[in-house]
Parts: C-alpha cells; structure tokens; sequence
C-alpha cells in the first residue's frame, strides 16, 4: 500500500487514465478532478481494514458522482481491497468493475448511478451511528452539477436539524457538468454561504493541495454540533494539460496518442 497521498494520487491517475483508454470509456474528467481529495483520504484519514472491508468501526466512504468510478476503484486497487490486474475487466463483459461504482466490490459501501442519493445515503448511515454510539464517521463526495439535485439540499436541511457531526459533505466543485459551466447551467453561487445558511460548517479549499485537503479533514472531525462541508475547489482534468478545465473530456476518450502524452505528463 501506497503512504506517501502524493504519489498515490499519481498512481491513480495513470490507472484511471489507463481504464479509460482500454474500455474506450468516459468520465475522465470528472474523475482526475477528485483524485487528491480521494488519495489524501485514504492515505491519512479514513480508518479501514483491507483484510476485513464489513469491519464495524470502519469509517464509511460514499462515492455519489459514480460515473467518476475509475479514479475510486483505481485507488481500492492501490490500497490493497483487490488485486491490480482486475483493474484491466473495466467495463468488459462479465466484470465487477462497472461503469457506475457497485457495492460488489470490496470497501464500496453503495452502488451509485443516479446523482443526488449519496448524500442523503451518508445521513442515515451517520443517524445510525450516532444512535448506537458508534464512532466511526461518515465522509461522501458529490459532483458540483449534482448539486442541482433537489435530494441534495433536503439532506442538507437534516443533516444540520440532527446536528451530525460525524458526516463530512466533499464537493468536487471543478465548475464543469456534463452539459456546460456550472455558473450557466444552474448557479451554485454563493455557494458557501448558501451552505451556511443551512447551518453547516463550512471549508473552501484548493483541492489538489493536500495539506488543505488534510488540515480540512482534522478540522471537520474536531468541529461539534454541526456537519461539515468542504467545498474542494478544483480542474476538471486535473493533472493533463490538454484536459484541463475542458468539457470535452466528461465524456470523450483519448485515442493512442492522447493516452501516451497524458502518461507522460503525469510521470512528469
């Protein structure tokens, strides 16, 4: 397993890179865009047990954006949940390793697909926890565009109501969905205050910086009384020059030549 959150998130973005040009799939965007965040929680933050995925006093991680899928799966291979080589069944006939993230695999806790349910997911699984008096907490990362989904902001009105304050909301808010700039298709801003307007403790971050990304997680498990949500500012792309902050690559797949040059950018 993979300590260093630095170079994980390099060996997540050649793997997600990799499963995408192999299956002449998509997503690729959306999916380098939160890898940092994803490295960083799983190198320093999230308990978890690969030997043992149903362990009770894991920490719970929902993917809601689950067409992002690769850059998840990509980072349980490097950690151990399952072996490398099946990163290659990527969306072939028969596979585990869907298009959208499936339960099916070991450390993913729900299959996503349809946007807007993760979080209200995340809220259960954090109600729970606090009527048992269990301790481990519940972390979820939702796509800016779904954050149109009107699922969204009743679980953003719970979440505050029952003071859960073991759920940290990750928005990977790289300012790009399927169909156009956030800003034009529906307007988030302001979103922050929008977000504290619903009693939450909110974090505005660089997303790809870690120690950001780290510093925002201690300070959201030390936050009492109130849910937290760290909104991760970040480039779709993130990490290919020609793919970045590109609405092209939500859905496009890179050819041979893309797929070599993205390779060779990433190893720097």
């Amino acid at each position: 397993m993979i300590k260093d959150s630095i170079t994980l998130s390099k060996e997540i973005r050649k793997c997600s890179l990799r499963m995408v040009y192999q299956a002449k799939a998509s997503h690729i965007g959306g999916a380098l865009s939160m890898v940092d965040l994803l490295s960083v929680l799983y190198s320093t933050i999230l308990k978890y047990d690969v030997s043992n995925p149903s362990w009770e006093e894991r920490d719970r991680f929902i993917l809601s954006k689950g067409h992002a899928c690769v850059s998840f799966y990509s980072t349980l291979a490097l950690c151990g949940f399952f072996s490398m080589e099946e990163l290659d069944d990527y969306g072939k006939n028969g596979s585990r390793l869907l298009s959208h993230t499936s339960h099916y695999i070991p450390g993913i806790e729900i299959s996503a697909g349809s946007l807007g349910h993760g979080l209200p997911i995340a809220c259960g699984i954090a109600l729970a926890a606090k009527r048992r008096g269990q301790k481990y907490r519940t972390y979820v990362i939702v796509g800016d565009g779904e954050m149109d989904e009107g699922s969204n902001w009743e679980a953003l009105l719970l979440a505050s109501h029952l003071e859960l304050d073991n759920l940290c909301l990750i928005i990977d808010y790289n300012k790009i969905q399927s169909l156009g700039a956030t800003n034009e298709v529906l307007n988030l801003e302001p979103f922050k205050s929008k977000l504290e307007a619903f009693n939450w403790n909110v974090i505005q971050i660089d997303g790809h910086n870690h120690e950001a990304i780290r510093r925002a997680f201690i300070q959201a498990e030390a936050f009492l009384g109130k849910p937290t949500a760290i909104i991760a500012d970040t480039i779709k792309g993130k990490g290919v020059s020609f793919m970045e902050n590109e609405l092209l690559w939500h859905y496009k797949s890179p050819d041979e030549k893309q797929y070599n040059q993205a390779i060779k950018e990433i190893e720097g």
